[in-house]
């Protein structure tokens, strides 16, 4: 068994270091199995083979799939498709996915844009007619399309014209996308609408139905994966399963199991992490049936294994790559973790396997969940901090206290959906009988991320190197010979840690200032910190909660009050994240532009601030403010017709250093801003509208001067940052740095 797992081991990690253009370094892979072992050269064969496999097949795979997309690329072609998933709104109107039939005979997986009523009605098995530009991914693959392919996604075209033809009855392979929207049709009409949102998030993964502060608290209590389909889930199903059949039939068991963990995995799409835990669960059903003994290190190559052999790209998807690492890390830890845990129990009289008398019972199943919990987060924390750069550190005990209520309103929600589905008084019977349960859960989860320092935003070298010496730590006492004390390293992990944390509140409080440009992707959000004051500058992002992003961050800093919020202008990408930050921290302050037609999040921010008793400002002409030991400008609207050209613009400036925010201002606004606001020299500039090529102007650079340029951005569809406008501030000497590159970007005064 574990040859298998040997060769499978060797093929992903080549499919990997292929996606990612290191190929190369598949020359290494054997390195780890030399190390001991008196197979270890046999092992090292099976690594190479399985290797050598994993390179020929992501190059077929490539040449086939992505060789056709890009054949189709900038071009304007009418295609037949298929619509596979059901439509689902974007910023600026719709998408759909797609199965897009080739001249050849092929298929490929689009993802189809348009206008806010273009895919109005569609639903799964519907054949279309398509014209549209199409795109696929560049030789040399970008983040976006990175993410794309990780999803099974080669082109995307934008709509010029469609129609539609309905089949007579929808085809097999459509069934399971309409059988999973009939199970959230089936949760919004069993529960109340306050506990449906969180049935359907456990159940299906479409967390639509959660609020935008529910989802950033599950978020900091480190539960996410809760609501994001995974193998968790499918646990769950099976505990369900066993439960009703008898699990001394084994027989009966695998019979009814396995074709209801096929379906369920249909319906949810098929994620990574719903295959591997079906892969791996049927294998523990069919091994006593087949005689055979199951290895979990095997299976879980096995799942690896049959994933990207369907689809090498699987391989860069965060989903798969954090499901895999919490299981080899349950693998490898939980049992240990678990097991000292219990040895600080009081020991029983008599030794038996299983715990005797209430106290011991409920230790041990405390025990078994925080070493699962343990041993998930010793491969997951490195990705978590690579990905989203934040850790929670009340993910142990919002496990503990709250994956036993989800567990209920899965398996509850589960039988209650399909009960409203029978028949709808048993449904309603059963939502009403479990909606408190959802809302003790959410009551509870809330509680837990309200707590101080409930996540920590992994900024700056003190908390990266800390979480590095955590690592060495452990790795040093797994490896020490003799009599080992977890306690040791326990200690002096948490002293690691709290050392960290002491030295990058210093750093962000040392000298007269500190600025930071947050990476919230696709917006915008600047912390300014003056001597001992905070202002924000703008809180929004197209794709995550910024609000909750600069939350983390201020609250890792020490930072309990914001003493000034300043919104240049009310779009999504500067804004919406405004009314999470205000209900997680302390705001004083609220500074707006004066407009003519307020927008809708305008509105609602100041009736916030209102019900806060948040002091307003709204800004229609030039500000001075002394703020700390800086000296804040704030310049009043320029232009007019858009939200973009009627925003503020922030001038900070103390002793030595000065920096400039322009908004999204175009270049005409600029010019203005230039004619009449008197700029100095200036040492940053934050540029305008996320590097647009119609913002920072030659003008405006030629006027301030300035030596270093940031670039808040994210993934986006449109060009930004803009080639032209990066090579106007090469071409003036800035020294240019990118939220989407480097992510977090801090400048500090000394």
């Amino acid at each position: 068994m574990r040859k298998l797992a040997a060769v499978a081991a060797g093929f992903a990690a080549a499919v990997f270091l292929t996606c990612l253009g290191l190929w190369g370094l598949t020359l290494l892979l054997p390195l780890p199995v030399l190390l001991k072992g008196e197979d270890r050269w046999r092992r090292c064969a099976l690594v190479y083979l399985g290797a050598a496999a994993g390179l020929a097949w992501t190059a077929g795979y490539n040449a086939h799939f992505l060789g056709a997309a890009r054949e189709l690329d900038g071009a304007r072609s009418t295609l037949s498709a298929a619509v596979v998933d059901w439509p689902y709104e974007t910023a600026y109107g719709g998408g759909v996915e797609v199965k897009v039939a080739l001249a050849d005979g092929g298929k490929l997986r689009a993802t189809l844009y348009g206008g806010p009523e273009a895919f109005q009605g569609l639903r799964p098995g519907d054949a279309l007619t398509v014209t549209a530009e199409w795109s696929a991914p560049p030789a040399s693959v970008t983040e976006g399309w990175r993410y794309r392919l990780s999803q099974g996604i080669h082109l995307t075209g934008d709509v010029r014209d469609l129609a539609a033809e309905r089949p007579a009855a929808v085809p097999l392979w459509a069934l399971a996308a309409h059988w999973s929207q009939a199970l959230r049709q089936a949760v919004a009409a069993a529960f109340p609408a306050e506990s449906a949102g969180l049935v359907t998030a456990l159940l299906t993964g479409d967390r639509t139905g959660l609020t935008q502060e529910d989802y950033a608290a599950i978020r900091r209590a480190g539960l996410a994966h809760a609501v994001a389909v995974s193998g968790l889930h499918m646990s769950f199903l099976v505990q369900l399963a066993v439960v009703l059949t008898g699990s001394r039939y084994r027989r009966r068991t695998a019979l009814v199991v396995l074709p209801l963990m096929v379906c369920y995995a249909l319906a949810v799409g098929c994620t990574p992490s719903v295959v591997r835990a079906a892969v791996m669960n049927g294998l523990l059903l069919l091994g006593p049936l087949l005689g055979r003994e199951n290895d979990s290190p095997t299976s879980l190559a096995l799942a690896l294994f049959l994933l990207l052999l369907q689809d090498p790209w699987a391989s860069l998807s965060v989903s798969l790559q954090l499901s895999f690492a919490s299981v080899a890390g349950i693998l490898a830890f939980s049992g240990r973790a678990r097991d000292w845990l219990m040895a600080l129990l009081p020991a029983p009289k008599e030794k038996k396997k299983r715990p005797t008398g209430p106290l011991r019972r409920v230790g041990w199943w405390a025990a078994g969940s925080l070493g699962v919990t343990a041993g998930a987060m010793v491969f997951t924390v490195p990705l978590l901090v690579w990905y989203f750069g934040d850790l929670s550190l009340v993910s142990p005990a919002a496990n503990l206290l709250c994956l036993p209520l989800f567990q209920l309103l899965f398996q509850g929600g589960l039988l209650a959906a399909l009960g409203q589905l029978l028949h709808p008084a048993l449904g309603a019977a059963l939502g009403r009988l479990l909606s408190p349960l959802a809302e003790l859960a959410l009551g509870l989860v809330r509680a837990l991320a309200r707590a101080p320092l409930a996540s920590v935003a992994v900024e700056g070298p003190y908390l990266l190197a800390g979480l590095g010496t955590v690592y060495l730590l452990w790795l040093v006492y797994l490896l020490a010979r003799g009599p080992r004390r977890p306690l040791v390293p326990l200690c002096c992990s948490a002293i690691v840690l709290a050392a960290a944390l002491v030295l990058n509140r210093a750093a962000f409080w040392a000298g007269p200032l500190t600025m930071a440009v947050l990476d919230v992707g696709q917006g915008q959000c600047v912390v300014l910190r003056c001597g001992d004051r905070v202002a924000v500058v703008d809180c929004g992002s197209t794709g995550e909660d910024a609000g909750d992003i600069a939350a983390a961050y201020l609250s890792t800093m020490g930072v309990r009050r914001v003493d000034l919020l300043v919104l240049t202008h009310c779009h999504a990408d500067h804004a919406n994240g405004a009314a999470t930050l205000i209900d997680r921290v302390e705001v004083t302050n609220l500074v707006l532009p004066q407009v003519v037609e307020p927008p809708e999040l305008q509105g609602g921010l100041l009736a916030e601030a209102e019900g806060r008793h948040i002091q307003t400002l709204l800004v229609w002409e030039d500000v001075v403010l002394e703020f700390g030991n800086a000296v804040l400008t704030l310049y009043g609207p320029l232009g007019s017709g858009d939200l973009n050209e009627e925003g503020l613009s922030l001038l900070c400036e103390t002793e030595g250093f000065s920096a400039l925010l322009t908004g999204d201002m175009d270049q005409v606004v600029e010019g203005r801003l230039v004619k009449y606001g008197d700029l100095p020299d200036i040492d940053v500039l934050l540029a305008g509208h996320h590097g647009s090529r119609h913002a920072t102007s030659a003008l405006l650079l030629e006027t301030v001067t300035p030596e270093t340029a940031v670039v808040s951005c994210g993934y986006n569809t449109y060009g930004h940052p803009a080639p032209e406008t990066l090579l106007r501030l090469d071409g003036a000497g800035c020294d240019i740095y990118r939220t989407d590159l480097q992510g977090n970007v801090t400048i500090t005064v000394r």
